[in-house]
């Protein structure tokens, strides 16, 4: 199964944001996180049509970016993989293999999520 989501992949940088609370530092997802992570489901939701697995398996994605540049590659995954939990699986613990790479298209950025 391939799903693909439009746009330019987000780095956990740009949608967590960071505070400290009685000298602890906490995390939590900002109102741009919030949307994009609901984008992401919608956009999934529409592609994924199979039953949710609950199977370990391997998955590939692949990063296209409007610009060559410096990304982090594992800067990407957290929010994308939360936001396909209980859509295209039960749990991203489920997930045995994660292989990642990055490219580079101009006109359509966006990310391949490929099951195996």
């Amino acid at each position: 199964m391939k799903i693909t989501l439009l746009g330019e992949p987000k780095s956990t940088n740009n949608i967590y944001k960071y505070h400290c609370k009685f000298g602890f530092p906490s995390g939590y997802l900002s109102a741009e996180g919030k949307k994009l992570k609901e984008d992401y489901q919608w956009q999934a939701k529409s592609q994924c049509k199979e039953k949710i697995s609950n199977k370990p398996f391997e998955i590939e994605i692949k990063l296209f970016f409007k610009r060559d540049g410096k990304h982090d590659i594992d800067n990407y995954g957290k929010l994308l993989l939360d936001s396909l939990t209980g859509i295209v699986w039960e749990d991203d613990n489920q997930i045995f293999k994660q292989t990642v790479s990055k490219w580079q298209d101009k006109n359509n950025p966006r990310i391949e999520i490929t099951i195996i």
